[in-house]
Protein backbone atom coordinates (compact mmCIF):
# COMPACT_ATOMS: atom_id res chain seq x y z
CA UNK A 1 0.00 0.00 0.00
CA UNK A 2 1.59 3.57 -0.96
CA UNK A 3 1.42 6.76 0.47
CA UNK A 4 -1.84 8.77 -0.30
CA UNK A 5 -0.94 12.00 -1.74
CA UNK A 6 -3.49 14.09 -0.16
CA UNK A 7 -1.75 12.96 3.21
CA UNK A 8 0.62 14.05 5.12
CA UNK A 9 3.50 11.59 5.66
CA UNK A 10 5.03 10.79 9.09
CA UNK A 11 7.78 9.07 9.18
CA UNK A 12 8.35 6.38 11.96
CA UNK A 13 11.68 5.33 12.49
CA UNK A 14 11.71 2.19 14.64
CA UNK A 15 14.56 -0.42 16.26
CA UNK A 16 11.85 -2.80 17.40
CA UNK A 17 8.73 -4.53 15.61
CA UNK A 18 5.97 -2.27 16.85
CA UNK A 19 3.46 -3.66 18.74
CA UNK A 20 -0.18 -2.81 18.94
CA UNK A 21 0.43 -0.51 22.14
CA UNK A 22 3.00 1.07 20.00
CA UNK A 23 0.81 1.23 17.14
CA UNK A 24 -2.16 2.94 19.21
CA UNK A 25 0.66 5.31 21.14
CA UNK A 26 1.51 6.61 17.89
CA UNK A 27 -2.15 6.76 16.17
CA UNK A 28 -3.13 9.00 19.30
CA UNK A 29 -0.99 11.97 18.10
CA UNK A 30 -2.92 11.95 15.43
CA UNK A 31 -6.74 11.15 16.03
CA UNK A 32 -7.58 14.06 16.44
CA UNK A 33 -5.15 16.88 17.76
CA UNK A 34 -6.99 19.99 17.00
CA UNK A 35 -10.03 19.11 18.58
CA UNK A 36 -12.23 19.63 15.34
CA UNK A 37 -13.53 15.77 15.70
CA UNK A 38 -11.56 14.94 12.10
CA UNK A 39 -8.66 12.77 11.81
CA UNK A 40 -5.58 13.83 10.98
CA UNK A 41 -5.09 12.86 6.88
CA UNK A 42 -1.80 11.10 7.74
CA UNK A 43 0.04 8.23 6.20
CA UNK A 44 3.08 6.27 7.58
CA UNK A 45 6.02 5.21 6.03
CA UNK A 46 8.25 3.10 8.50
CA UNK A 47 12.41 2.59 8.67
CA UNK A 48 13.83 0.06 10.36
CA UNK A 49 17.54 -0.11 10.22
CA UNK A 50 19.55 -3.18 10.01
CA UNK A 51 21.64 -2.87 12.37
CA UNK A 52 25.00 -4.65 11.01
CA UNK A 53 27.18 -2.59 13.26
CA UNK A 54 28.21 -3.24 16.63
CA UNK A 55 28.92 -0.41 18.87
CA UNK A 56 30.86 -1.85 21.19
CA UNK A 57 31.78 0.46 23.87
CA UNK A 58 28.32 1.61 23.60
CA UNK A 59 26.58 -1.67 24.30
CA UNK A 60 28.98 -2.41 27.02
CA UNK A 61 28.09 0.91 29.03
CA UNK A 62 24.62 0.34 28.65
CA UNK A 63 24.78 -3.16 29.68
CA UNK A 64 27.25 -2.62 32.92
CA UNK A 65 25.12 0.64 33.55
CA UNK A 66 21.68 -1.51 33.69
CA UNK A 67 23.73 -4.18 35.87
CA UNK A 68 22.66 -6.82 32.81
CA UNK A 69 26.29 -8.16 33.29
CA UNK A 70 25.79 -11.52 30.65
CA UNK A 71 25.15 -9.17 27.66
CA UNK A 72 27.71 -7.12 28.86
CA UNK A 73 29.80 -10.10 28.74
CA UNK A 74 28.03 -11.00 25.36
CA UNK A 75 28.72 -8.08 23.88
CA UNK A 76 32.53 -8.56 24.26
CA UNK A 77 32.67 -12.27 23.03
CA UNK A 78 29.94 -11.99 20.62
CA UNK A 79 31.74 -10.52 17.02
CA UNK A 80 30.10 -8.83 14.60
CA UNK A 81 26.64 -9.00 13.79
CA UNK A 82 26.05 -10.96 10.69
CA UNK A 83 24.67 -8.92 7.68
CA UNK A 84 21.97 -11.31 6.17
CA UNK A 85 21.13 -11.81 9.37
CA UNK A 86 20.40 -8.39 10.41
CA UNK A 87 18.60 -7.64 7.17
CA UNK A 88 16.31 -10.78 7.69
CA UNK A 89 15.67 -9.72 11.25
CA UNK A 90 14.81 -5.45 10.30
CA UNK A 91 12.88 -7.14 7.40
CA UNK A 92 10.51 -9.41 10.06
CA UNK A 93 10.19 -6.10 12.36
CA UNK A 94 9.12 -3.62 8.81
CA UNK A 95 6.48 -6.28 7.98
CA UNK A 96 5.17 -7.01 12.06
CA UNK A 97 5.30 -2.71 11.94
CA UNK A 98 3.51 -2.29 8.63
CA UNK A 99 0.49 -5.08 9.04
CA UNK A 100 0.10 -3.35 12.69
CA UNK A 101 -0.41 0.32 10.84
CA UNK A 102 -2.46 -1.71 8.15
CA UNK A 103 -4.56 -3.59 10.99
CA UNK A 104 -5.49 0.16 12.24
CA UNK A 105 -6.87 1.13 8.57
CA UNK A 106 -3.68 3.57 8.48
CA UNK A 107 -2.09 4.00 4.97
CA UNK A 108 1.40 2.90 5.35
CA UNK A 109 4.78 1.79 3.46
CA UNK A 110 8.30 1.39 4.61
CA UNK A 111 11.83 0.18 3.84
CA UNK A 112 14.91 -0.97 5.90
CA UNK A 113 17.88 1.15 6.16
CA UNK A 114 21.34 0.85 6.63
CA UNK A 115 22.87 0.56 10.14
CA UNK A 116 22.53 4.77 10.23
CA UNK A 117 19.13 5.99 9.34
CA UNK A 118 19.62 9.67 10.06
CA UNK A 119 20.73 9.89 5.98
CA UNK A 120 17.51 8.05 4.89
CA UNK A 121 15.53 10.34 6.88
CA UNK A 122 17.66 13.48 5.50
CA UNK A 123 16.49 11.86 2.22
CA UNK A 124 13.02 11.33 3.02
CA UNK A 125 12.45 14.85 4.36
CA UNK A 126 14.16 16.44 1.69
CA UNK A 127 11.36 14.86 -0.48
CA UNK A 128 9.26 17.52 1.15
CA UNK A 129 5.88 15.85 2.04
CA UNK A 130 6.84 14.60 5.93
CA UNK A 131 5.49 16.41 8.10
CA UNK A 132 7.49 15.16 10.93
CA UNK A 133 9.25 12.12 12.81
CA UNK A 134 8.51 9.26 15.47
CA UNK A 135 11.20 7.80 16.95
CA UNK A 136 10.44 4.23 18.59
CA UNK A 137 13.46 2.84 20.64
CA UNK A 138 13.98 0.83 23.83
CA UNK A 139 15.35 3.05 26.64
CA UNK A 140 19.53 3.90 25.98
CA UNK A 141 20.91 5.17 29.15
CA UNK A 142 24.21 6.20 27.66
CA UNK A 143 22.71 6.73 23.88
CA UNK A 144 19.67 8.98 25.78
CA UNK A 145 21.97 10.95 28.23
CA UNK A 146 24.70 11.75 25.95
CA UNK A 147 22.25 12.57 22.82
CA UNK A 148 23.70 10.41 20.55
CA UNK A 149 20.26 8.77 20.04
CA UNK A 150 18.52 8.70 16.95
CA UNK A 151 15.83 11.54 17.75
CA UNK A 152 18.35 13.10 19.19
CA UNK A 153 20.36 13.22 15.82
CA UNK A 154 17.22 13.60 13.78
CA UNK A 155 16.53 16.79 15.83
CA UNK A 156 19.74 18.04 15.00
CA UNK A 157 19.80 17.02 11.29
CA UNK A 158 16.01 17.82 10.73
CA UNK A 159 13.82 20.53 9.90
CA UNK A 160 10.82 19.31 11.10
CA UNK A 161 9.50 17.91 14.39
CA UNK A 162 10.86 14.65 16.06
CA UNK A 163 9.13 12.91 19.08
CA UNK A 164 10.51 9.90 20.52
CA UNK A 165 8.78 7.17 22.24
CA UNK A 166 9.86 4.39 24.11
CA UNK A 167 8.74 0.67 22.49
CA UNK A 168 6.50 -0.88 24.88
CA UNK A 169 5.41 1.93 26.67
CA UNK A 170 3.56 5.42 26.86
CA UNK A 171 7.17 7.00 27.78
CA UNK A 172 8.52 9.89 25.75
CA UNK A 173 12.05 10.04 25.57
Amino acid sequence: MSTEASSDVVLVLTEAALSAADVEHVLDIYRDPDGDGIPDPVAFRVLVPAETERHLLTSLLEHVGTGELRKAWADLTGGRPDPQLAAASASQKLETSLAGLHAAGMAAEGVVTDDDPVPALRAAVASGEVREVVVVTYPHAYADTFHADWASRARDALKVPVLHLYAGTSEIG
